[in-house]
């Protein structure tokens, strides 16, 4: 890597450090006058039930507030519902009430208006089946007969409760069934949720090891790989930023004998099964602004799992992470975010399958987005700094479907300078370059956020081994 490019990410991450460590929300002042919320009026959820939005409000009819903390909290109010992802606009007004008698409190009637999403959707796929567009583009000369196509099916809000139906008919570089339902409260404390999964796949090329940070598949007419799993998920949500939940799944995947072959240590030991119950536990704190592109808030997520719970499963694996990110204004159109990230797992001898470090998911070091860092620990410093361009809403009065005719659209100017490290113990055996060794990259992007949260990304970066790059992403902010 050059000096000039090696400084420059230094200085970017030390500055980082010290506004992460220094911010600090904005707290309102109190007011000495105080109101009384009087109602609370709901427009234009015509299938969500009312108690669904209501969940998300900290202001209900009999509250008493501060004057001065009403604008704050009408505002965290107003995201937490548009975070629901339950509709296009969410705008909350509000009128006030002055009593007769001056001894009296105020009143205040508090109006929500909302504009729902089209929430049934069906809709071909063609995808690729890459980890991301990069790679295809890159790494894969660009074959279209790496492709995915076929159908989906996303029913929202299905019975007005915000649950969701999904259905996915896949074929093409791999074959994929997938079922899923999910609701979010199956109790009246709207706490208790649930969601079912159900899932087959098969492959007929795979990557079967990694040589020099890069995938090496292999081709066959017959079937390589076959997954398949089903799975249970509850979850517990405490007041409106805690989220609690248990993952309980059992898994089976087999590999063909030319796997095993070329990779005895796909499954170890040259196995072609792997069978298994797993059980995992996570926690999520989550007061971001927007999930999709936040630009205020922290979100903290952690969690452990175990797999090989049953006395007959034949993999044991016990894995660790934690993370957390932190957003906030900077003033005059600047943003800042920071995140923390780290995952530990054990034993030290893992299947290939199962080894995963930095650049398989989204756990990456921007400017290393063509690149797989396998490892059983990582850690990961990512840092922004972002300028917005514009942000606002277009009315389409010429479209006469509701759902669609609004559109709202913002841009962002993103500078960006992340560390990570992936300690793995097989570097060697798979001659990784890039494991046991910090990793620098720094850039900048345009960020692009529009219709039913869709974030679309281009991006220049340049790593700490001088090698750079323009990428494209479509993916939602972590």
């Amino acid at each position: 890597m050059v000096p000039n490019c090696r400084l420059s990410v230094a200085l970017l991450l030390t500055a980082f450090l010290f506004s992460f460590l220094t911010a600090s929300a904005d707290t309102p002042a109190d007011s000495a006058r105080s109101v009384i919320v009087r109602s609370v009026s709901l427009k234009g959820n015509y299938r969500t039930r009312d108690r669904i939005i209501l969940r998300e409000m900290t202001l209900h009819a009999g509250d008493t507030i501060h004057l001065g903390d009403l604008t704050s909290r009408i505002a965290w109010d107003q995201r937490n519902i548009n975070n629901t992802n339950l509709f296009v606009t969410v705008d909350v007004s509000t009128v006030q009430v002055t009593p007769d008698d001056s001894t009296q409190l105020g009143l205040l009637d508090l109006t929500v208006t909302m504009k729902e999403r089209w929430y049934l959707i069906a809709y071909p796929v063609f995808d690729l089946a890459d980890r991301n567009f990069n790679e295809w583009w890159y790494e894969r000369g660009r074959d279209f007969r790496r492709v995915i196509y076929g159908g989906r099916l996303s029913y929202r809000n299905v019975t007005g409760n915000n649950d969701q139906l999904q259905v996915a008919i896949e074929r093409g570089f791999l074959q994929r069934t997938i079922v899923s339902y999910s609701r979010p409260y199956i109790d009246k404390a709207q706490q208790i949720g649930m969601r079912v999964d159900l899932a087959y796949l098969t492959n007929k090329e795979i990557p079967y090891r990694t040589l020099g940070d890069k995938w090496v598949y292999v081709k066959d007419e017959q079937v390589l790989r076959e997954r398949a799993y089903i799975g249970l998920l509850l979850t517990h949500r405490r007041g409106l930023y805690h989220y609690h939940s248990l993952d309980t799944r059992y898994t089976r995947n087999t590999i063909a004998d030319t796997i095993a072959k070329l990779n005895p240590d796909y499954f170890l030991d040259g196995r072609t099964r792997q069978q298994f119950m797993s059980l995992s536990y996570s926690y999520r704190y989550d007061r971001r602004d927007n999930v999709a592109y936040p630009l205020q808030g922290t979100l903290f997520t952690g969690g452990a799992g175990v797999s090989g719970i049953l006395p007959t499963d034949d993999f044991r694996f016990l894995d660790l992470a934690a993370s957390l990110t932190k957003y906030w204004p900077l003033g005059k159109k600047f943003y800042a975010a920071a995140t923390l990230r780290g995952r530990s797992t054990w034993p030290t001898r893992q299947p290939y399958f199962n080894l995963r470090g930095l650049g398989s998911s989204n756990d990456m070091v921007r400017g290393y987005e063509l690149y797989v860092v396998d490892g059983q620990r990582t850690a990961i410093w990512r840092n922004s700094i972002r300028y917005q361009l514009f942000n606002t809403r277009k009315q389409l009065n010429w479209l006469h479907i509701r759902q669609f005719n609004t559109i709202p659209i913002a841009a962002y100017i993103t500078a960006f300078g992340d560390a990570g490290y992936v300690r793995s113990t097989v570097a060697e055996q798979y001659q990784s370059q890039l494991a046991n060794r910090l990793l620098l990259g720094t850039g900048m992007s345009l960020d692009v956020v529009t219709y039913y949260n869709f974030v679309v990304r281009f991006s220049g970066s340049i790593n700490r081994e001088g090698k750079g790059g323009f990428f494209f992403n479509l993916a939602q902010e972590f």
